[in-house]
């Protein structure tokens, strides 16, 4: 580190820091949940170690939430909130071990909150919030492991490592990653000849070895989900195009030019800085595997998160190296600024009422649910129905979230996905099969149902094309064991 300078973040890091806890725990109690977010909550009504999709990390850390704050939005959302903090606090403690100066890993720790992917999606309960942490956590006890060649600091990377892995299986990365940065420096390779490498990578594996045993009890269930995307089945270069725009944009324009600068920009011999060999180490075999997959098939926007926090030191350290001119020192005062006014825009979508964008409301997804769900409860009983099925597991997870509907809701399709979730429903009985008119008609039904009954279209949102309409049939007599082999 710098010699002479304090080690305990800023006071204005820290006012950073308290503001955005408090904006994301009421943003996060009054959002109601995603589509997403209702799934991730069933699972931790049933604790695993695994589950169709990904690891449990977020499971469990949802149902810690639910036990603090109660089955509520909040409740939900608790952990990843509080997540958020404890990365800020590693992304300035990982600069500092790098050699940014306190003003430089400071800035770190602002940045990371003004990107726009974590000021206005830092509330949600999605497994990148632990895999974001644990990444985070384990670059920073590696570097301190590094510094003080300590076993202890190795195995607590080991770890992180491991937990990272229990979050999302991108976190297979980090082994490699740490490896490239261990053999490109004296130091590191030093390091190899000793236990602690070693050790940590036997922890980490022993973690996510509880992952693994899940997955061979259960067919293999996440990895066939997960790793069949790797093969590429043809060649569309566009979606890199896409993956380069949406990163500029949720990084934020200016800390994304930053975190580039820091690639082609020299520090200083005279001046001290960060050595960001460890973070650009670290990064690069995921940030290579997301750039081939997009040469194949569309990258995710929030995939890249867990690089979220390595890239706010990249691009402080950016900022610093081009300090001595006007235009870089004065767009690096600006960015934080323009990523709280993206974020603000980002906050205002969501508090507007349903009905102001129309058809291009970013918000609908999370608008409208108590009333859908109270004409889909109307028509239920009405119709004498016993259960609610849909074609989605989103709206699944969302209808079974909601306290309004009076019935067992199970998904019509993919049926591995409630292994141990939710109650099973008496087939035997009518019931109503709704989904959105693209995912649902008559046509898929009857291959399931004997009898299947149009009722209608129920509009969630405002009507028309400013809401969105779900297909509702009454179905009887299933053809085939739908809660077993789902009726597609």
């Amino acid at each position: 580190m710098p010699s002479g300078e304090k080690r305990a973040p800023p006071a204005l890091l820290f006012a950073v820091i308290a503001a955005t806890i408090a904006l994301r725990l009421v943003v996060g109690a009054l959002t109601p949940l995603t589509e997403d977010e209702a799934y991730y909550r069933l699972w931790s009504m049933a604790p695993a170690f695994g589950y169709y999709d990904h690891p449990p990390m977020i499971a469990w850390w949802i149902w810690v939430g639910r036990q603090v704050a109660g089955d509520t939005a909040l409740g939900v959302r608790l952990l990843p909130i509080l997540a958020s903090a404890a990365t800020s606090l590693l992304v300035f403690d990982a600069g500092r071990l790098a050699g940014a100066t306190r003003a430089t890993a400071s800035r770190a720790g602002v940045w990371f909150n003004a990107m726009l992917l974590v000021l206005a999606g830092g509330f949600l309960a999605v497994p990148d919030a632990p895999a974001s942490l644990f990444w985070a956590a384990t670059l920073w006890c590696a570097l301190r492991a590094v510094g003080g060649r300590s076993l202890t600091w190795w195995a607590l990377a080991g770890a992180s490592a491991g937990l990272a892995c229990l979050s999302k299986y991108s976190a297979l990365f980090i082994a490699p990653g740490v490896l490239i940065w261990l053999t490109v420096s004296a130091k590191g390779r030093a390091q190899l000849r000793t236990p602690g490498p070693w050790l940590a990578a036997a922890i980490a594996a022993a973690l996510f070895s509880a992952n693994l045993a899940w997955n061979a009890d259960h067919h293999w269930l996440t990895f066939a989900k997960q790793f069949g995307r790797v093969t590429a089945h043809r060649f569309a270069p566009r979606y890199l195009t896409d993956l380069i725009a949406a990163q500029a944009l949720l990084l934020n324009p200016l800390i994304a030019l930053f975190a580039g600068a820091a690639i082609v920009v020299r520090p200083r011999p005279d001046r001290a800085g960060a050595d960001l060999t460890a973070f650009f180490a670290l990064a690069a075999p995921f940030a290579a595997y997301l750039i081939l997959h997009s040469l194949h098939d569309r990258v995710q926007a929030h995939w890249p998160a867990p690089l979220y926090p390595l890239l706010a030191v990249c691009a402080a350290e950016g900022a610093a190296r081009l300090a001595d001119q006007t235009v870089w020192r004065r767009l690096a005062m600006a960015a934080p600024w323009l990523g709280v006014s993206l974020g603000a825009v980002a906050l205002v979508v969501l508090a507007t009422p349903g009905g102001v964008y129309g058809r291009y409301d970013a918000a609908l997804p999370v608008r409208g649910w108590g009333p859908f769900t109270a004409r889909l409860e109307a028509m239920r009983q009405g119709s004498g129905a016993a259960w609610v099925g849909t074609a989605s597991y989103g709206l699944a997870a969302q209808l079974a979230d909601q306290r309004g509907l009076g019935a067992p809701v199970f998904q019509l399709a993919e049926r591995d996905r409630w292994n141990g979730l939710g109650a099973a429903p008496d087939l035997a009985r009518p019931g109503l099969a709704v989904d959105l008119t693209r995912r649902l008609g008559a046509a898929s039904l009857t291959g399931c149902f004997a009898a299947v009954t149009p009722l209608g279209v129920v509009t969630r949102g405002d009507p028309g094309e400013k809401g969105k309409s779900y297909a509702v049939f009454l179905v009887a007599g299933p053809r085939r064991d739908a809660l077993a082999r789902g009726c597609w």
